[in-house]
């Protein structure tokens, strides 16, 4: 239902600074643009989807390997004290357990291929244990939830795009994205515990998060001693050693216990397959109704707003340039990036409003794209507090990564 009155909202809106542009600024190409950009956004859409096949056909045909030779069941038992507890409708060793976790380390490690095939693998699993399949399950919504939220450790990506911009130093936003995601997750999970009446303060819990501090924090301390060169050596070995290692358990688990693994993986195959067709309807809806927002000029206006706002509340302002990628991140993560090199094209790397658009970029995630496409898989319609708690989720890593921001760069 969320989704549905963001969808309606966002053409609605459009359509309205549309005409206020046509009939006030004189603007007469402001129309073609919206409908140029509603055709783009539906091919990119169909295009998206389609692109998924080979990954999501390669990566479920592992996972089926994984779930029969019993190496999720491992994954499953491993997590599963801390599981047991997020997750309560979802039973003791559950195969979902491993297939979430997968997800989650996989997002961790910036490998973002990886990850969504592997998340719509756990989306499916815990549809099964959904008993109204319309409506998402509250394990559904904690799972999406702290997708959103995007922990990641290892932010290659945006590190690559700033020494393309000339940065000194590539890595110096390393750890402030690293901060900035784990309040995002943080503030994630609270929310969602909230709704879904969790006790974080039972000792398991506080022990795991605990834990993934404690690990996150030596992460911090020991990649933070590195020049950025070893940095980006040292994360692209270990996290596709790591990934590659996993995939080579999978099937030699699978041949010790004599599992005819090439069925195994052919049966799973076929149900990537069927996933990435059947998510492309979603896709297409979502995109369209981000590429007419966009198109409408409604993004340019707002930032404008709140440019003047804070100017008039006496604040530093150096921020608001970056916002663009912050709005533009639940919406469109390919739009995000877009704005943050181009920010850094005009402004340099090294400005204040290019990295606090880089921590931003790293910290957030495309929250309507995942919504769309991780519920679309499973065709459920009503998504109750998932949209709220994510979009609250992202809102704090925002807020987080321009105070952080602040502390680092000044």
């Amino acid at each position: 239902m969320a989704l549905n009155y963001v969808w309606v909202s966002f053409f609605l809106i459009a359509f309205i600074v549309a005409l206020v542009k046509l009939i006030f600024f004189g603007d007469t190409e402001v129309f073609q643009k919206i409908v140029t950009a509603l055709f783009e956004m539906a091919q990119t859409g169909a295009t998206t989807s389609l692109g998924l096949i080979g990954m999501m056909t390669f990566a479920l045909g592992i996972m089926k390997i994984g779930e029969r030779g019993g190496m999720i069941n491992l994954f499953a038992r491993a997590v599963g004290p801390f599981f047991n507890k997020l997750f309560p409708e979802i039973p003791k060793n559950h195969p979902a357990f491993g297939s979430i976790l997968m997800n989650f380390s996989a997002n961790m490690l910036g490998l973002d291929n990886a990850a969504t095939p592997l998340g719509l693998k756990a989306m499916k699993e815990l549809q099964e244990l959904n008993p109204n399949k319309e409506t998402a399950s509250n394990a559904q919504i904690m799972f999406i939830v702290l997708n959103a939220s995007s922990l990641a450790l290892l932010p290659i990506n945006i590190m690559a795009y700033r020494q393309e911009a000339g940065a000194k130093d590539p890595s110096d936003i390393f750890m402030p994205i690293l901060l900035a995601t784990f309040f995002s997750t943080l503030v994630g999970l609270i929310m969602v515990a909230i709704y879904q009446r969790i006790n974080l303060f039972n000792r398991v819990i506080l022990a795991y998060i605990g834990g993934l501090t404690l690990i996150i924090g030596c992460l911090l301390a020991y990649f933070s001693s590195l020049p950025q060169a070893e940095i980006a050596a040292i994360s692209k070995v270990s996290g596709n050693l790591i990934l590659f290692g996993l995939f080579v358990s999978f099937i030699a688990l699978a041949l010790f216990k004599k599992i005819n693994v090439y069925d195994a993986f052919i049966d799973g195959a076929k149900e990537g397959f069927d996933v990435a067709v059947k998510i492309i309807p979603y896709l297409v809806g979502i995109l369209v109704a981000v590429g007419v927002f966009r198109a409408s000029g409604t993004l340019d206006y707002l930032v404008q707003g709140i440019s003047h706002l804070v100017a008039w509340m006496g604040f530093d302002t150096r921020f608001v340039e970056a916002l663009p990628v912050a709005f533009m991140k639940p919406l469109s993560g390919s739009g995000a990036r877009g704005l943050m090199v181009e920010l850094m094209n005009a402004r340099g790397a090294d400005d204040f409003a290019s990295r606090v658009a880089c921590v931003i970029q790293g910290s957030t995630e495309t929250t309507f794209y995942v919504l769309a496409v991780y519920f679309g898989s499973v065709a459920i319609k009503k998504t109750r507090h998932a949209l709220p708690c994510a979009l609250i989720s992202e809102l704090a890593g925002v807020i987080a990564a321009i105070i952080i921001a602040y502390i680092f760069f000044g």
